[in-house]
């Protein structure tokens, strides 16, 4: 099969009606490695990059709640920094870049789901770039 690892995709093919935070960027911790009272960052197996997770509501109106909140990865060297707030919105909004998806079978529920990693966190876009992707 031509298709091994993480799947590309676009950001708007995760997140159609958009994503906005709900939680801090936080270093996700490699259970093998890490002992009581050592904490060790995850690496991710392909690129050997730090991988950090933020939470994301998903803005689609059609989910159920429990559907709404995703952990999204980030590999980066360094922690990466959230967008500014935007004033008068509870929530921030944010786009992904160099976005993947890794399907696996949840064994708490046998069911389908979804790993998503990211290289870039940005804010949304708006003006001409946002009209271009628009057209496109």
């Amino acid at each position: 099969m031509a298709l091994q690892g993480p799947i590309p995709v676009t950001f708007d093919m995760v997140f159609p009606h958009g994503c906005y935070l709900v939680g801090e960027v936080e270093a996700v911790k490699d259970f093998d490695a890490s002992t009581n009272g050592r904490f060790v960052q995850a690496r991710d197996k392909q690129t050997g990059e730090l991988v950090w997770q933020v939470a994301v509501m998903d803005a689609d109106p059609t989910l159920k709640p429990s559907q709404k909140t995703v952990a999204v990865k980030i590999l980066a060297a360094v922690q990466p920094i959230p967008p500014a707030p935007v004033p008068g919105v509870p929530f921030t909004p944010v786009e992904f870049n160099a976005v993947t998806i890794t399907p696996y079978v949840n064994s708490n529920t046998n069911r389908l789901a979804y790993s998503i990693r990211v290289r870039e966190m940005r804010a949304v876009r708006t003006g001409k770039a946002a009209s271009a992707k628009d057209a496109a």
